[in-house]
């Protein structure tokens, strides 16, 4: 199984992810954005300013998730913001063929907690100087993806919980939903 925690930038899904495996028996967790890195050192990919928008990237999210599945078993918890909803068709519907069940979840907090939470992160905002920015430009793009995460994920709004509340909401979930 997967556990993709979505929700932008900022939103808390590493952390929540971290707190996650230490709640779900045998989860590990795949941070999908070094599949991003690794594609960026391929020089004859257009600059589109996201991996995201490489079709590869999608391509081998999913194959990367299935090969570790059955290699390590799983769930595998997958702290992944994706904001267009093509992309994550392209993806959810590759693990489907796989016959890998996800559980998405959209980590979600109002504007005014989301705000303050990434102008107060700093331990990104000193090892990514321009991350803050980068996070706060894109909060615009979050809440016009808002309609389709909600019904494509179980919302959970972290506005007033703690990474450690977050985890366990979700991993009520999981297990809630697990055969």
């Amino acid at each position: 199984m997967i556990i993709w925690l979505n929700g932008t930038f900022g939103a808390g899904k590493t952390t929540t992810a971290n707190e996650l495996i230490g709640l779900v028996p045998d989860a590990t967790i795949f941070d999908a954005e070094y599949v991003g890195y690794m594609l960026g050192h391929v020089e004859k990919l257009p600059k589109l300013g996201d991996f995201q928008h490489w079709p590869p990237w999608r391509h081998l999210v999913v194959e990367t998730a299935a090969q570790l599945l059955g290699y390590i078993g799983g769930p595998l918890v997958i702290p992944q913001t994706v904001l267009v909803e093509q992309y994550w068709t392209e993806i959810r519907t590759g693990l489907q063929k796989y016959g890998i069940p996800v559980q998405h979840y959209v980590l979600h907090s109002d504007p005014d907690t989301l705000t303050e939470r990434i102008e107060t992160d700093s331990a990104t905002n000193a090892q990514f100087p321009k991350a803050r920015q980068w996070r706060l430009d894109h909060r615009a793009v979050y809440r016009d993806a808002l309609p389709w995460l909600t019904r494509e994920g179980e919302v959970v709004d972290t506005a007033r919980l703690s990474p450690s509340q977050v985890a366990r909401l979700v991993a009520d979930a999981v297990s809630a939903a697990s055969p």
